[in-house]
């Protein structure tokens, strides 16, 4: 069984900063691309970051020069720095993954995480 937990979620104000997290747990060979989507009240769920195995990164247009994804592939994790948010960040971020499952021949599968909310309210 393979799971992707995020963490990091709050209220904060207009141009504060939050940092999220995703961890992925279980039988886990390796994990592929990893990325962060967001969900508005009455939207669609739309990408916010993609990461790489090897590290390339691509952002929506929206959070360029302001968000920040990182990953650590010993921990099966990945992160999203968040700065200068503003009230239009306000969502459910979701953590994403493209993970090989242990053993491989069990192939691959999409994670998703549970979801975090974040507010930016003054």
């Amino acid at each position: 069984q393979v799971q992707l937990v995020e963490s990091g979620g709050g209220l904060v104000q207009p141009g504060g900063s939050l940092r999220l997290s995703c961890a992925g747990s279980g039988s886990i060979f390796k994990i592929n691309d990893m990325g962060w989507y967001r969900q508005a009240p009455g939207k669609q769920r739309e990408l916010v970051a993609v990461i790489t195995i090897r590290g390339s990164t691509n952002y929506a247009d929206s959070v360029k020069g302001r968000f920040t994804i990182t990953r650590d592939n010993a921990k099966n994790t990945i992160y999203l720095q968040m700065n200068s948010l503003k009230p239009e960040d306000t969502a459910v971020y979701y953590c994403n993954a493209d993970i090989t499952r242990d053993p491989p021949w069990l192939g691959r599968l999409e994670g998703w995480g549970q979801g975090t909310l974040v507010t930016v309210s003054s």
